[in-house]
């Protein structure tokens, strides 16, 4: 590796959201990835300060893995534009529309691609017309079993399950503890599955889908992040024919949005090989249990290479 140029990289970690531990697990990971071959890495925290840091420092490459409002909302990456120090992963435009869960479905219905049915309520509209009054036009407009989560968020903090109607009011108070809107979404029943989209300059791609089989039969944050949990099938177990419509799909959504670089797709897949969207993560986990990390392996490639590949596609402006 004579030819070999080693970088000056910082690593985003931390933050304030609800996912700081998750943020601060990641960003070791990929520092650890990075420093392997050779990379000069510097994890810091965001906060006051750091812009400052950052021009003065002057690193070749920003990596942001800061989860959470803090990081994926759009507005710590607009900021980070503004330094001209490039880095990984999506701009900010289309992190915020991503970051709205109701904004990147209605986005991806109107291009044609299926996902399941939603209302998005405000905590607003459940004071002003009566939360009594709306839980029950709720269930009759759609019945169970449905799915309550904050309308913005990640690691299925504030998700439930609902299968039968006296589960709603306190899905909707766990949704509101996390967001100011909640999105309840019909159900769709079928395979559930994580597919990362790297684009490392030319042009993005779909690494083999991961498939998601929670023991206890929800994906829960626990199930996510504490190893046991959960059994994982990369590649899915799914027809080979299904497998590449789910891997153009997560695609084709990737480029619909915006995004760049690296992203994860959530879908499920029914009865009849239809991939459902779910919801696109633009700063994916990457802890020794989350699912961008085992896509990669499961291709073929190490974690410090593609890695690697991000960071020179950042500089690089692809």
């Amino acid at each position: 590796m004579s030819d070999f140029l080693a970088l000056d990289i910082v690593v985003l970690a931390g933050g304030i959201s609800h996912e700081r531990d998750i943020s601060l697990r990641s960003g070791r990971r990929v520092a650890d990835a990075l420093t392997s071959l050779g990379h000069t890495v510097t994890v810091l925290d965001p906060q006051a300060g750091l812009l400052a840091d950052l021009t003065i420092r002057k690193p070749d490459v920003i990596w942001p893995v800061v989860h959470g409002a803090t990081g994926e909302d759009g507005a710590l990456l607009a900021l980070l534009e503004t330094t001209g120090i490039p880095h990984v992963g999506s701009l900010a435009g289309p992190a915020r529309l991503a970051w709205s869960k109701p904004i990147a479905k209605e986005l991806v219905r109107r291009a044609g691609y299926a996902t399941p049915d939603a209302i998005a309520l405000s905590t607003e509209t459940f004071r002003d017309l009566g939360a009594a009054s709306v839980l029950e036009h709720l269930l009759t407009a759609m019945p169970t079993p449905l799915v309550v989560k904050p309308a913005e968020g990640g690691s299925a903090q504030g998700v439930n399950i609902i299968d039968s109607p006296a589960g709603l009011p306190r899905a909707m108070v766990d949704a509101y503890t996390y967001a100011t809107v909640a999105l309840v979404e019909e159900k769709v029943e079928g395979t559930e599955l994580a597919v990362t989209v790297i684009d490392i300059g030319d042009g993005p791609s779909a690494l083999p889908a991961v498939e998601i089989v929670p023991i206890d039969g929800v994906y829960s944050f626990e199930a996510r992040y504490n190893a046991g949990e959960t059994l994982f099938y990369t590649p899915a177990r799914i027809h080979a024919e299904i497998a590449e419509l789910v891997a153009q799909t997560a695609v084709a959504i990737h480029e619909l949005l915006g995004l760049r670089h690296i992203s994860r797709i959530d879908l499920i897949v029914d009865s009849d090989g239809v991939p459902w969207f779910l919801e696109a993560n633009v700063l994916p986990g990457l802890t020794e249990t989350s699912l961008v990390p085992q896509c990669i392996e499961a291709s073929g490639q190490s974690l410090g290479a593609v890695y690697d590949a991000l960071a020179r596609a950042a500089i690089a402006g692809s």
